[in-house]
């Protein structure tokens, strides 16, 4: 039974693939087929045209002062007027006679501009000033001393050559469409019975994609499909217990970083404090001890949050506060480093008070990551200016820098957990991720844009705090009650 499961696999298989390079090859044939019918077409009325006007290359056997009587005789006298138009221009572009009668030129002769540099009969295929459609060509005319005199052209409506062309590729591809509406109709009973399980498979595939490794795909059948399923199901559960050793792992080796980078703080600060005979050399090796003890501790404490954050215990402790101290001393920490990187480092803040209700620190920790970030990807000479506006119930921070960008295809992707767009620069890739659920558990917003060797703003959105009208009201029974006593 599973044999001839899988036979019917690979005849399935084989059909799809059949039917692809049957309905290329059909595609291939009617453009080809159609483009050939055209050209050929094409080339006949291009013929057929030359053939009519070719009397009026006798005008070379004229000169200067016969040209133009011996050309208003021939265009008074041809015979084929009802076929094609022929014009005579003299030798400075201008049409004085046509075989349709005395006539203007149109406003533009591409042909007769082309003839006129090769010497050769030139073709243009377009429209007129009318926007008609049209074939045109030009041969130059030289008397028997080599003398240009001028030129005739003859003009052709293509009109109907086009709604011939027209039908014919209209019942090619009607042709076409039959042959694949039976390719179609005999094989979609067998396809059916694929179409449907594969669709259940595809929408749990996306659900577990999203994140929710519960989910699972109900087995119904032994076949090719029933192993999808189960491959899935494990792919799943897989998926899972790395998620918790991943966050296990976090924590755990977290933790152990704390001990020996207290130790290394503690050995920096004490041997700076007894410099030796190379005082300058040691108080430099040792500040590097301690910038890197401050840089592994902020990992430490990203890799913390972080943590917290995927088992749902980071907490806030929330209380109204003045956000634009906050943001002040976030840009001040980044003054210096700015200025010694030779980048302009702007801070824009009103100098009235603005009240949020949040968690001091956590804000503090998204603004100090987003400023980091902005000064560590903008190169020397760049600038880093940090915005703070109010809009209807909403206070907008944002953070512009003239740095590196972001490519557009990580755009949507640089506040996921891990994700580094550049990968030459320090840092965790966690530390976007963890301020942005910082931002969503104060009700607000964090969104990032960028245009890559441009720049990039991150903008954060909170929502402005105003005091309750139930505790105002409470205050002022209190007042009232003091001063009856």
């Amino acid at each position: 039974m599973r044999l001839d499961i899988k036979f019917k696999s690979i005849t399935y298989k084989w059909f799809f693939n059949i039917f692809l390079v049957t309905v290329a090859v059909m595609c291939v044939a009617a453009i080809a087929f159609s483009s050939l019918y055209a050209s050929l077409y094409t080339q006949k009325i291009e013929a057929l045209a030359t053939d009519y006007s070719e009397e009026f290359a006798s005008l070379s056997n004229t000169d200067s002062k016969t040209f133009k009587d011996s050309a208003i005789i021939m265009a008074q006298e041809f015979d084929h007027k009802d076929k094609i138009e022929v014009q005579v221009i003299d030798k400075n572009g201008k049409v004085f006679v046509s075989t349709t009668g005395f006539s203007a030129a149109d406003s533009e002769m591409p042909d007769y501009s082309r003839a006129k540099a090769s010497g050769k009969l030139e073709v243009f295929k377009g429209k007129s000033s009318t926007k008609q459609s049209i074939m045109a060509g030009t041969v130059m005319i030289y008397s028997n001393d080599g003398e240009e005199l001028g030129a005739y052209r003859w003009v052709t409506s293509m009109s109907r050559a086009n709604r011939l062309m027209a039908v014919v590729t209209a019942i090619i591809i009607l042709l076409c469409l039959v042959m694949l509406s039976v390719m179609v109709i005999t094989g979609i009973f067998f396809v059916k019975s694929i179409v449907n399980p594969i669709r259940d498979v595809s929408n749990i595939a996306r659900t577990i994609a999203r994140g929710d490794f519960e989910s699972r795909i109900e087995i119904k059948s032994d076949d090719e499909i029933g192993e999808l399923c189960d491959a899935i199901n494990f792919m799943a559960s897989e998926l899972h217990n790395s998620e918790s050793i991943k966050n296990d792992f976090i924590s755990s080796v977290s933790h152990e970083l704390r001990t020996p980078l207290t130790a290394i703080r503690g050995w920096g600060e004490t041997a700076k404090m007894s410099l030796g005979s190379d005082t300058e050399l040691v108080s430099r090796g040792l500040d590097v001890v301690l910038s890197e003890a401050d840089r592994l501790s902020s990992l430490v404490e990203e890799l913390l949050d972080f943590s917290r954050m995927q088992t749902g215990r980071l907490s806030l402790v929330s209380q109204p506060m003045d956000v634009t101290l906050i943001l002040n001393e976030s840009a001040d920490m980044y003054k210096e480093l700015a200025k010694k990187q030779d980048i302009d480092l702007v801070v824009s803040v009103p100098s009235e008070e603005i009240t949020v209700l949040g968690d001091k620190n956590r804000l503090k920790q998204v603004f100090i990551n987003v400023i980091d970030n902005a000064v560590k990807y903008t190169n020397a000479g760049g600038q880093v200016l940090v915005n703070l506006a109010t809009e209807e119930a909403c206070v907008r921070i944002t953070v512009t820098d003239t740095g590196v960008g972001i490519p557009a295809e990580d755009i949507d992707r640089v506040k996921e957990k891990f994700y580094k767009a550049n990968k030459t620069v320090r840092g965790s890739g966690i530390g976007l991720a963890v301020a942005d659920e910082i931002i969503k558990q104060h009700d607000g917003l964090l969104f990032v844009e960028s245009t890559e060797n441009v720049g990039t703003k991150v903008t954060v959105v909170l929502p402005i705090y105003e005091e309750p009208i139930v505790e105002a009201t409470e205050e002022i029974i209190d007042e009232a009650g003091e001063t009856d006593e």
